[in-house]
């Protein structure tokens, strides 16, 4: 139970938490009600920025997913352009994360960064499937040890105004490795090869590094689900 309730806390929060924890001081002293109000933000800046481990499954050929949050969408896309993958749509999920989810990204395959691209742009509200295409965003590609490239792209929201992005190309990485993170409400886009089907179903909540959405070695054909 402690492990649950208290867990590490991403580096890229402690200067938000300590600016929240310096204006409930002076809130406190200004107004007690209002610094009742700075330590429940204070608490809430605490929780976002929170970063538990993962138990990612380590199969050759599984991909997980890279975000938490709930599966939006899931359609077939042509990755963006600044990652040289042409334009051939791939089976595309995009995973929303809101200001509860944990924030931090994981790899959705292990292998080596072979394309990685920033580009400026607006802050849409990352539910829109036109953010994919306007929004702020950091785009990567992994080429796995047998040859596989999966890409998977950061997308700012409407709130998210800084993506992290700790890898560059020529990084290895291993499947369910951190590698950054969006601040406050953003979405995560993966680009599986077009013979890998989804193995989630909208409105599915996917847990980052833990739910497998997808398998380069399965048969099968696209997954359904249902609300019960």
């Amino acid at each position: 139970m402690l492990k649950t309730a208290f867990v590490p806390v991403h580096r890229a929060g402690w200067p938000f938490i300590t600016l929240f924890a310096l204006a409930t001081v002076a809130l406190w002293l200004l107004f007690e009600p209002l610094g009742v109000v700075g330590c429940i933000l204070t608490l809430w800046c605490v929780y976002f920025f929170r970063d538990p481990d993962r138990v990612t499954p380590v199969r050759d050929g599984l991909i997980v997913s890279p975000a938490d949050g709930v599966v939006q969408m899931i359609d077939r896309a042509s990755p963006p352009p600044e990652l040289e993958m042409g334009d051939q749509p791939l089976n595309r999920v995009a995973v929303f994360m809101n200001v509860f989810n944990v924030h931090v990204n994981r790899a959705p395959i292990g292998g080596t960064i072979t394309g990685a691209s920033y580009r400026p742009g607006k802050f849409l509200n990352a539910s829109l499937d036109k953010a994919s295409e306007f929004n702020e965003r950091q785009s990567l590609k992994v080429r796995s040890e047998d040859g596989t490239e999966v890409a998977f792209v950061q997308i700012a929201g409407l709130v998210a105004r800084r993506i992290l992005c700790d890898v560059r190309k020529g990084d290895p990485i291993r499947t369910g490795e951190r590698f950054g993170m969006i601040r406050f409400g953003s979405r995560v886009d993966i680009y599986m090869p077009d013979h890998v089907e989804p193995l989630v179903s909208v409105g599915q909540t996917a847990v980052a590094g833990e739910t497998v959405i997808g398998d380069i070695r399965a048969q099968e054909t696209a997954r359904m689900g249902e609300i019960r």
